[in-house]
């Protein structure tokens, strides 16, 4: 009986609280769960701008090969006259 005691009472000391950060962790999760969630379903206003960025440039990049396309083929139309 005397070594049960001994053994509860020194179990908190030898854990050095984990036990209760388990129990901690335990009871947060389903909160960290739902903000994880909301984090994937939502676009935070910083990926938004670089999404429309990487838009913005690629359709310039777009915009300037079918400018060089044209001046190409203008060129090419004014030797064959």
């Amino acid at each position: 009986m005397r070594k049960q005691l001994l053994w509860v009472i020194a179990l908190p000391l030898l854990s050095g609280g984990c036990i209760a950060k388990t129990a901690w962790d335990v009871a947060t999760l389903p909160v960290k769960a739902a903000g994880q969630a909301v984090d994937w379903t939502t676009t935070s206003q910083e990926e938004s701008d670089r999404n429309y960025g990487r838009k913005m440039r690629k359709q310039e990049a777009e915009e300037a090969r079918r400018l060089r396309e044209e001046e190409k083929r203008r060129k090419r139309e004014e030797r064959d006259d």
